[in-house]
């Protein structure tokens, strides 16, 4: 841990602090830990014997604390960024991720760079492995870069065995479904109907709302088609912004397939 004098203050490094580089960032997210948040963040992310966090490492930092952090650590190099990825600590690959996101969604990046954090991403996807490192970054870093581009990575990372890569896979629709383009979000949540994973379920029933925002009548037609067979949480979210009406249409739709099913 590093020493008290290098203790940031609202988020932002102590001006002794100048390097741009993993060990720095480590040095500076050591000092905002916290006691009391750890034992939040521990139960939040579910990092319990046989929970989907298990094995993850948590020292204690307010999120908030963490992207202020990566904000200013922007010009760190990718080869530093990826050792922040490579971090036993969950904090320090939320820094990793963050500083990609501000990054990819920053005007005056390069396309090399941006193409660069893309492969970055995909390369080490295994360092990306919770809920919260994905939806951090994918939309702009993954999305960002694939929006004028062919899109068959997606389709990829949407049967992979890999939970992370398939939440991905949907999370990266985000950056389409802004710009009105909603087709993949519709194919790729196809796909992931008989995902077993709860987190997928989840992703995926957000993300059909919000393509629903821009194209309700797709939404609805999605909905006349899966309805029967979408896993329950998975329609929950997708119907969450229809009328009371609707919801009861469709979730009557799969109380009657459940019903059926186990009459058989």
């Amino acid at each position: 841990m590093p020493a008290k004098s290098s203790k940031t203050v609202a988020g932002k490094p102590s001006s002794t602090e100048t390097g741009m580089d993993a060990q720095h960032f480590t040095e500076q997210l050591y000092a905002l830990q916290s006691g009391a948040e750890l034992k939040k963040t521990q139960r939040y992310f579910k990092s319990g014997e046989g929970e989907y966090a298990e094995g993850d490492e948590f020292i204690g930092v307010r999120m908030g604390e963490v992207f202020a952090l990566a904000k200013f650590f922007m010009a760190m190099p990718l080869a530093e960024i990826e050792k922040l990825l490579e971090s036993p600590v969950h904090e320090a690959r939320v820094g990793a991720v963050s500083i990609m996101d501000f990054l990819a969604r920053d005007k005056k990046t390069p396309e090399s760079v941006r193409k660069a954090l893309f492969d970055l991403y995909i390369s080490r996807h295994d360092r990306i492995n919770n809920w919260d490192l994905v939806d951090r970054s994918a939309p702009y870093v993954v999305g960002g870069w694939l929006a004028d581009k062919q899109r068959d990575i997606l389709y990829k990372l949407a049967r992979s065995k890999n939970v992370w890569e398939r939440r991905t896979a949907i999370v990266s629709t985000y950056y389409f479904i802004r710009q009105g383009d909603v087709a993949d979000t519709f194919k790729i949540a196809a796909i992931l109907l008989k995902d077993q994973h709860d987190l997928i379920h989840k992703a995926t029933g957000g993300w059909l709302r919000e393509a629903g925002k821009k194209a309700p009548e797709q939404l609805l037609s999605f909905l006349d088609t899966h309805a029967a067979v979408m896993p329950r949480t998975m329609l929950r979210y997708a119907i969450e912004r229809l009328d009371k009406n609707e919801r009861d249409h469709y979730l009557g739709m799969k109380t009657s397939k459940t019903i059926s099913a186990n009459k058989k």
